[in-house]
């Protein structure tokens, strides 16, 4: 072995020798003190903005059916679709026939509307 490989070497498992300490004590963290940890929630973060016409409110599932035009941040193509809506007062602004701008996001499976323009 060359001179210049053993230093290399050496070098490399002395950077391994002086983090051991540090994983090992990642390794102890208990799960709440993980949840502490601040990393950024994609679903939390990602508010969507669309055009749409109403064909359906089904105010009995809180759900509308939409036919949307193209949603670029989720690179979606226009498409008909029932969505859910947080707030049931907002089902009263939408009638069938009527073209509007909305927000939405979101939550586990489904498809949230959270602001209607």
């Amino acid at each position: 072995m060359k001179g210049a490989d053993l230093k290399a070497r050496q070098l490399v498992l002395g950077f391994m020798l002086i983090g051991l300490p540090a994983a090992g004590a990642l390794g102890q963290m208990k799960m709440q003190d993980m949840n502490k940890l601040a990393i950024p929630s994609k679903s939390a973060a990602a508010t969507h903005k669309a055009v749409g016409v109403v064909k359906k409110v089904d105010p009995a599932k809180n759900t509308v059916t939409l036919a949307h035009e193209p949603v670029k941040s989720l690179n979606w193509p226009a498409m008909t679709m029932s969505f859910a809506v947080k707030d049931k007062a907002l089902l009263d602004q939408l009638q069938a026939g009527k073209k509007f701008e909305f927000e939405f996001v979101q939550q586990g499976k489904d498809y949230v509307i959270t602001t209607v323009k």
